[in-house]
């Protein structure tokens, strides 16, 4: 429920308060000022965020005989520590990852979290889990909004932005979205609005539905935990096709960087291309 309420504010704090209002993701004087509020009351972002660092990498071999792919590094830096990065930045430094093969070099490497500005604990899959398996681990011990996300991938994603957008639209489930050229190695979303209906899995260019792919990023409420199968089981095989069927599934479009590391190819590309900021 919201009220009414008048307001004496400087008129040059004012004018940079309207340069805000663009119309779209900010719509006017007072859906500004309520934005700036939320932030400065620090409710503009997740508290915490999930990582998940325990597949195997088989498409990655050799380069994952002996190394966990998370730890492969992109230009000088392991890809898990440009995701870290990527929370510390938007002020999220409550971080669980979740390990397995060769889990014990990510402990290693990130101890506790302490040298990198954030806080790290792990949970531990003794066999692989797959992207929605890893929650079942923390059931009941979540109760707030949380991230999820693969840390493997490279992304650039306001995810204050995102948060805001999960918040305005009262989402379960937010996926981010990004856009490539040729979406047919992936799967790819069908969108209805802001809705995510369904994902179909690797059309050809020309039958592609849209261009919109998952960017291994979500925003969830933790009732999605409930959701989940016990053992191995998909957020986009098990999870998202629920909550797409009753309307609680949204997609966020964000034009940032985004770089799949899954095959050699696709690593080689990152690695020239990213521009770690």
């Amino acid at each position: 429920m919201k009220e009414r309420i008048t307001l004496t504010i400087d008129k040059e704090i004012l004018g940079r308060v309207d340069q805000s209002v663009n119309g779209a993701d900010v719509k006017n004087r007072s859906h500004a000022v309520e934005l700036l509020l939320t932030k400065a009351f620090g409710e503009n972002k997740p508290s915490k965020a999930i990582i998940l660092a325990g597949g195997k990498g088989t498409r990655m071999k050799p380069m994952t005989n002996f190394l966990p792919k998370p730890m492969l590094r992109i230009q000088d830096k392991p890809i898990l520590e440009h995701n870290i990065e990527l929370l510390k930045k938007h002020g999220i430094k409550d971080v669980i990852v979740s390990i397995g093969y060769r889990g014990e070099q990510i402990k290693e490497h990130f101890g506790d979290g302490s040298q990198f500005g954030v806080n790290i604990s792990y949970i531990e899959e003794e066999e692989p889990m797959g992207t929605a398996g890893p929650l079942n681990l923390l059931k009941g011990k979540i109760n707030d909004t949380f991230i999820l996300m693969n840390g493997d991938e490279l992304k650039e994603i306001d995810l204050e932005d995102m948060f805001m957008f999960h918040r305005k639209n009262k989402s379960t489930a937010t996926i981010a979205l990004t856009t490539v050229e040729d979406p047919s190695s992936y799967g790819v979303a069908v969108m209805n609005g802001n809705k995510v209906m369904t994902f179909v899995e690797k059309p050809s260019k020309e039958n592609a539905p849209s261009k919109l792919i998952s960017a291994g990023l979500y925003i969830l409420e933790p009732e999605v935990i409930k959701s989940v199968p016990e053992g191995f089981s998909m957020m986009e095989n098990d999870v998202f096709p629920k909550l797409a069927s009753n309307d609680k599934l949204l997609g966020y479009i964000f034009a940032g960087q985004w770089f799949d590391t899954g095959t050699p190819e696709r690593f080689s590309k990152a690695e020239r291309e990213w521009q770690n900021e």
